[in-house]
């Protein structure tokens, strides 16, 4: 989950991974897989370094070999 500001400034978390596309008008408009769609303030240069790190920070926590 990546945490967005949207236009009345209130921040929100979405899943990256339900983001299909990003659109640059003059807002930022995130459409995702379940055909919503987000006006947000962030760039999407900022909302992929967002999901870079989000994806980062999930893969430094996975343990090397699951072990039952």
């Amino acid at each position: 989950m990546i945490k967005l500001t949207g236009l009345n400034n209130k921040e929100f978390l979405l899943n990256s991974d339900l983001i299909e596309k990003i659109e640059i008008t003059p807002d930022t408009v995130i459409s995702t897989t379940n055909d919503k769609k987000y006006i947000v303030k962030e760039s999407p240069d900022i909302i992929i370094k967002k999901i870079v790190y989000f994806k980062r920070q999930c893969a430094a926590g996975l343990p090397e070999v699951v072990r039952k």
